[in-house]
């Protein structure tokens, strides 16, 4: 509840994770089929970095503003729905707007398609229900995420996305995320399922993340960006990705897109990156 990403938007983090959120609704739209996207942790969607939280952390600068220069052309290729959506939003918005997970979904999604967005803080909710007020086939609601996570699956579509980004605030919250992710697989199997996680100290990372690796019942990916040396717990390292039930095409766009973000975005000469199959026959 105290969490504001206003301060966060367009860092490192944001941009592996909204360019990962991109491919997966690309996939999802090869098929003709409707499907339905959930963000449990939505935020207030639009974020202008010109704005006086971004402007006292200033990571942006070392996010999405080191994009302004191309990648290599594999990376690129990758890139490329990430890139639309940043453009069609600045497009409306202005060139100092970075858009959150839902205005990256809203732009990327077809007419058919539906998307429900959660947020709990009671302004954030306001803002992001004021901003999508017009927007027919997205609905927000406030509650609580891991609550929404479980209530809101299966969808009617049976196909979709589940992006679960929760702040990180208490102790032991990579470990919850880990259950109530197993949980949620197991309620909606054919369900992509996208959990968003802080690098600090990778020892702990690894120890909170073996158990959920052997007791997942579907493949998964664990995707990680590191910009610096994960062995200061005080600073943020790096940030990953969980994606259950992974597109098939996803470990290529990953091992692509992700070198090519660590050389870009590192800081002090060091970057790295992990692209790991976990879960059933890895």
């Amino acid at each position: 509840m105290n969490y504001r990403h206003a301060f966060h938007a367009g860092n490192f983090a944001d941009v592996m994770k909204h360019a990962l959120l991109a491919r997966l609704i690309v996939y999802l739209a090869r098929k003709d089929a409707p499907f339905r996207i959930v963000d449990t942790h939505a935020g207030i969607g639009l974020y202008d970095l010109a704005a006086s939280e971004a402007e006292r952390t200033l990571e942006w600068r070392s996010g999405v503003a080191r994009l302004d220069e191309p990648l290599a052309a594999a990376a690129e290729a990758v890139l490329a729905p990430y890139r639309q959506a940043l453009a069609s939003v600045r497009a409306r918005h202005g060139e100092t707007v970075y858009p959150g997970s839902p205005a990256i979904a809203r732009e990327l999604m077809r007419r058919g398609d539906q998307a429900v967005l959660v947020e709990l803080h009671p302004e954030d909710h306001a803002t992001l229900a004021e901003r999508f007020r017009s927007v027919t086939n997205v609905k927000v609601l406030r509650l609580d995420g891991w609550t929404a996570l479980h209530a809101l699956i299966p969808p009617k579509e049976r196909r979709g996305l589940v992006l679960i980004d929760p702040p990180f605030e208490a102790t032991g919250e990579l470990e919850r995320m880990a259950d109530e992710v197993l949980k949620a697989a197991r309620k909606w199997p054919t369900g992509i399922f996208a959990a968003w996680y802080p690098i600090k100290d990778m020892r702990e990372v690894d120890r909170a993340l073996r158990p959920f690796a052997a007791a997942l019942p579907r493949p998964a990916l664990r995707l990680e960006l590191l910009v610096d040396r994960p062995d200061d717990p005080a600073r943020l390292n790096g940030s990953g990705l969980l994606v259950v039930n992974p597109p098939w095409t996803l470990a290529d766009e990953a091992n692509a897109l992700l070198p090519a973000l660590a050389e870009r975005l590192s800081r002090g000469g060091y970057g790295a990156f992990r692209c790991e199959r976990i879960g059933p026959d890895a």
